[in-house]
């Protein structure tokens, strides 16, 4: 087997085609890293990658894919950032859909190139799927009901126990063992929801998660657990609450059953910190902001999120489609870089949940 063929083939999905996925996939593309490390395939519409070409002023040119074979048959380069391999999906109504505004044609898009590539990946034809921003209010003026990707993906796999962990390599945290990753208890719901939907069960469950991913896609012996409190000050003695008394403390001590070393429940913003200072390897946060905030403030344009609890790798940028800065020539494509990166990584470890 060749050296090339020995890199990790990849899908990459547009994400929706009026947002910024399709500028940052092709600016990706021309990164030398991406091609050091894995051999990428673009899903969506060849049309919207040649405007997202022009519009970058990239020298790559797009050669569309009769199916993955024709990767070989193409004598396609994974080193060769000028010729961006697409496997085309969708009908050519998105072609006129608006750019940067949110359209039903193309939340259809990015809905139809996210089911192909994980069916691809699930058969084995790729390794991992990387995935650029749809918009969750274009998914549903498509007619399709998922709070966001996590959960569309893990309905096509056919799993319940999944989460979204958002995640900072190494190389953004020095003082970390291999990166920082932050998984949610509760994602895509409304707060007045999350106490409601706290369990011992549940958290216990997402610490096994993090668990497996630090330890078999990052490669730590032990991975140190830190588990956020809901209340403030850790409820200060159930005067503000007593969610921690009654529900974390109980998943906690059924983590520790398992052997996951894991801590808390710790008020969210210490524990951050000492996260990031290198004390924990994962933090298991309890709602969707508690998470994303510190992560993001830690490296809005580099933090990856990775999809736990799926027989087939996932990462995404931890963005969004960004309409307000879409189809200018401004997008930053570090975050789909990293995301890039980081499937990589977990798909040379062969990483997945079975």
């Amino acid at each position: 087997m060749s050296e090339a063929a020995q890199k990790p083939l990849l899908a990459i999905t547009l994400g929706d085609p009026a947002g910024v996925g399709p500028e940052v996939v092709v600016k990706a593309w021309s990164d030398p890293r991406v091609h050091e490390c894995c051999r990428p395939v673009a899903l969506g519409h060849p049309e919207i990658l040649r405007r997202a070409v022009e519009l970058t002023g990239s020298s790559a040119r797009v050669e569309v894919l009769d199916s993955l074979s024709t990767v070989a048959q193409l004598g396609l380069d994974p080193s060769d950032p000028f010729r961006i391999p697409c496997l085309p999906v969708g009908s050519d109504d998105v072609l006129d859909a608006p750019p940067a505004k949110l359209d039903p044609r193309s939340g259809q898009a990015a809905y139809e190139a996210v089911v192909l590539a994980t069916r691809r990946a699930i058969a084995g034809q790729f390794a991992g799927l990387v995935t650029a921003p749809l918009s969750k209010a274009a998914l549903h003026a498509a007619g399709h009901h998922y709070p966001g990707h996590t959960e569309l993906l893990a309905e096509l796999c056919g799993v319940d126990d999944f989460a979204m962990m958002l995640y900072l390599p190494k190389s953004e945290l020095p003082d970390s063992r291999a990166g920082l990753g932050v998984v949610h208890t509760t994602l895509h719901c409304a707060i007045r929801a999350v106490p409601g939907q706290l369990t011992p069960g549940a958290i216990a469950a997402k610490c096994r998660l993090a668990n497996a991913v630090m330890r078999d896609g990052f490669g730590l012996a032990e991975p140190r657990i830190g588990v956020c409190a809901l209340n403030p000050h850790a409820g200060e003695d159930r005067l503000f609450g007593d969610e921690e008394e009654r529900i974390i403390a109980p998943a906690i001590g059924m983590a520790r059953a398992d052997g996951i070393s894991a801590a808390g429940p710790m008020p969210a913003d210490t524990l951050m910190v000492r996260a990031r200072d290198g004390e924990f390897d994962a933090v298991v946060a309890m709602y969707h902001d508690q998470g994303h905030i510190a992560l993001k403030l830690l490296g809005m344009h580099r933090a990856v999120n990775i999809t736990l609890g799926l027989p087939i790798v996932r990462t995404s940028v931890a963005h969004g489609t960004a309409f307000d800065r879409a189809w200018q020539g401004s997008a930053e494509s570090t975050g789909m870089v990293a995301a890039i990166l980081a499937a990589t990584e977990l798909a040379r470890r062969d990483f997945r949940f079975r």
